[in-house]
């Protein structure tokens, strides 16, 4: 019986990736960036922030700072101010730069490649070190599960878990690997065009007769 659901939810989780495909083909992450430092620190500060306000705050954080030894030696007062408008940032702040430190104590100043090694570092759980490994080196292990990624999957009946750990357990069981970095973008850029927390547009959704909480929110 669970191999059968297992199934049925894996045929329902491609047709939900092909319609989405076709509203966002153009979907990839918001978060501006050149190199693997660059998306980790954007990915740290995008927390409980918007892209938006991120790229906006790393245009010139990023001219300023440009190396792990330059976060590990900053000023934190003075980092604090340069990431302020993001929110939560003194422990933002703090993490950055005591990941600069660990990055140049014990990467050589390199991201890692790997999750085991990512989580390590201050600030990073596993939706970060998966954005970063996808973006920053194309390995995928994972599927990052953002807060549109969370309530998508629990409106579309994908998991019924809350913790983001679970939830990205849920939908590596059901969606093809090959699919697991692009359900991701395509969830936030439909979170934030028509599946929004408050007032989701039901009526002009292209889910709506494979969602289980269209119009009942």
């Amino acid at each position: 019986m669970k191999e059968h659901k297992e199934i049925v939810d894996t045929t329902r989780v491609l047709k939900i990736i092909e319609l989405l495909e076709k509203e966002y083909s153009h979907a990839k992450t918001a978060l501006n960036y050149t190199n693997p430092l660059e998306i980790l620190v954007a990915t740290i500060l995008s927390a409980q922030c918007t892209d938006k306000r991120v790229n906006v705050v790393t245009k010139s954080l990023f001219k300023k700072y440009r190396t792990a030894e330059d976060y590990a030696n900053a000023d934190l007062a003075e980092l604090e101010e340069d990431i302020r408008s993001t929110g939560f940032y003194r422990n933002k702040a703090k993490n950055i730069k005591n990941t600069g430190r660990m990055l140049v104590e014990k990467y050589d100043s390199q991201v890692p490649r790997t999750m085991e090694e990512l989580i390590e570092l201050p600030g990073v759980a596993r939706k970060t070190a998966n954005i970063v490994l996808s973006n920053a080196y194309g390995v995928i292990v994972g599927i990052a599960v953002d807060t549109h990624v969370r309530r998508l999957s629990k409106r579309l009946g994908l998991t019924e878990n809350t913790d983001p750990n679970k939830i990205e357990a849920d939908l590596m069981a059901i969606v093809p690997k090959s699919q697991w970095k692009r359900i991701t973008n395509l969830l936030i850029f439909h979170g934030r065009n028509v599946c929004m927390a408050r007032k989701p547009k039901c009526s002009i959704c292209t889910l709506n007769k494979l969602c289980p909480s269209a119009f009942k929110v």
